[in-house]
């Protein structure tokens, strides 16, 4: 059961990985109770990011990039930071829950990550080559194929991401077209 301790402590946020959620709604629950310590980790990597970019413009000779391309990136290593913790929530509890956390980090990653490259493109005024879009269509389609799976058999849904091993195949296929 999940423990109903809000006082913010740290041992109390670490609650999650200390229970043993027997159904979904008891990982939602437990899930839902690190709301305050998740607002507090995306402030501090706003702060962060903040500091980071104010950094990047009081330099001497700024780097050639635009401010778009610093925050997609931001966003990206935003999503890159939550890696950790969805993989060992999937790691640890074998219900749907856990599938759609990691399922959502793996789409966000692979979202931020084409938006990264639309705003370079945007930035040098042409398409790059390779751009890597079929490898994160072929990792979106792969999560969301884990959620699914997730609902009917958690313990297999993580097979879904073996599909990623034909992401080359995809790309050379795309690039005939």
């Amino acid at each position: 059961m999940v423990s109903s301790d809000r006082r913010g402590s740290w041992l109390s946020q670490r609650s999650l990985f200390r229970i043993h959620p027997k159904s979904a709604a008891e990982l939602i629950s437990g899930l839902l109770g690190l709301g305050g310590t998740f607002i507090a980790y995306v402030v501090t990597f706003l702060v962060l990011a903040t500091f980071w970019l104010g950094r990047a413009r009081t330099k001497e000779e700024p780097e050639g990039a635009s401010g778009a391309y610093a925050w997609s990136v931001l966003f990206h290593l935003f999503f890159v930071t939550l890696l950790p913790f969805s993989m060992i929530v999937v790691g640890r509890y074998d219900l749907a829950p856990a599938i759609c956390v990691y399922g959502a980090n793996m789409v966000l990653l692979a979202l931020t990550a084409i938006g990264i490259t639309l705003v370079i493109e945007r930035d040098i005024q042409r398409r790059l080559v390779p751009s890597g879009r079929p490898e994160y269509g072929v990792l979106i389609a792969s999560a969301i194929l884990s959620v699914v799976i997730g609902f009917y058999s958690p313990d297999s849904a993580m097979y879904a991401y073996f599909l990623n091993l034909a992401s080359p195949l995809v790309r050379r296929l795309t690039e005939r077209v």
